[in-house]
């Protein structure tokens, strides 16, 4: 079997995966009463896919990609607050920001090795938030970007209170971004990433433009965190410091942990569990709920994921890479 032909085997739909989607959309009315949840799950595992981008298909360590996620947020909400409040062209607003942000940051994890690259990535984020506190004559401050009103989708769908139309226009957002970057990771230039990932040296050998690939991607991942940083305050109405704070990227990268790295759909299984774990957890306990999410991680690396999962690694054969 030649490249292209794995390429485009890699790159068909399996049966299950429409069903999966399918599920998705009818959760907001199989259970409208965590119509919100849904939605903070779906805005989670946009972040979590763009993470996967550049750290399970191009092997590049990010502690900070909250700066990418935090920038796309506080664009939106000061698009919809100065200027008009339109959904759409507000989304954007936030990802041209955050675009913008990655191919200058992209700059940075060009040379050095894995912990220079996590040194770098942290600081742009603690730069990023810093800047926000700083501005509070724009941002807020440590009082956040407050009274922010969000139109009506497409000029019909207005967000209600229930977290319905909130929900549809996050999964609406995912799924698109999740097939653009279906079709990326199973591209040519995909595999190119990979190629990256797995020895560089030996990319750069075979003629592989080794440093632009590496600004493109960090650039296109940095595009798709700003998305899900505008989908949070625009399903919301609020914009903080906490988009920008550090937990977010170490969130995000326990995400990954559970749900795997290298095929796409590991970030919205990894934000599933998270959240709902999260969720139950902290209704049960809420003062020592991370204590549990963190001997759940200790348990998933001593057990080992496959042995939790292989149910569903079996209907993931044939994602190229496959859950790592």
């Amino acid at each position: 079997m030649n490249a292209q032909t794995s390429l485009l085997s890699a790159s068909r739909f399996k049966w299950w995966e429409p069903v999966v989607w399918l599920l998705a959309f009818a959760a907001p009315v199989l259970s409208p009463s965590h119509a919100l949840i849904i939605n903070e799950i779906a805005i989670v595992g946009l972040f979590a896919v763009s993470l996967d981008l550049i750290l399970g298909y191009t092997g590049i360590v990010s502690l900070g990609h909250a700066a990418f996620f935090g920038l796309g947020g506080y664009a939106a909400a000061l698009f919809a607050k100065l200027v008009m409040p339109d959904p759409l062209v507000g989304m954007a607003v936030g990802i041209a920001a955050a675009t913008l942000l990655g191919a200058v940051a992209s700059l940075t994890i060009m040379r050095g090795s894995d912990l220079t690259r996590l040194m770098v990535t942290l600081g742009v984020g603690l730069i990023c938030l810093e800047l926000a506190n700083k501005l509070d004559w724009l941002t807020g401050g440590a009082d956040g970007l407050q009274g922010v009103v969000m139109g009506p989708i497409l000029g019909r769908f207005e967000f209600d209170l229930s977290g319905r139309t909130a929900a549809y226009y996050s999964l609406s957002v995912l799924l698109v971004f999740f097939l653009i970057l279906r079709r990326v990771v199973h591209s040519p230039f995909g595999a190119t990433l990979t190629a990256i990932r797995d020895n560089r040296l030996r990319a750069m050998a075979i003629g592989i433009p080794v440093t632009a690939r590496l600004a493109g991607v960090y650039t296109l991942a940095a595009g798709v965190a700003g998305a899900a940083g505008a989908l949070l305050t625009q399903t919301t109405g609020f914009a903080s410091l906490d988009l920008f704070e550090f937990h977010r990227s170490a969130d995000v990268m326990l995400i990954l942990v559970i749900g795997g790295t290298g095929w796409l759909y590991g970030g919205v299984a990894g934000a599933v569990v998270f959240k709902l774990m999260q969720d139950a957890l902290s209704a049960i306990t809420p003062q020592y709920w991370t204590f549990w999410i963190g001997l759940f991680l200790v348990v998933l690396v001593l057990v080992g994921r496959e042995r939790l999962i292989r149910p569903w690694t079996w209907l993931a054969r044939g994602q190229r890479g496959g859950p790592a």
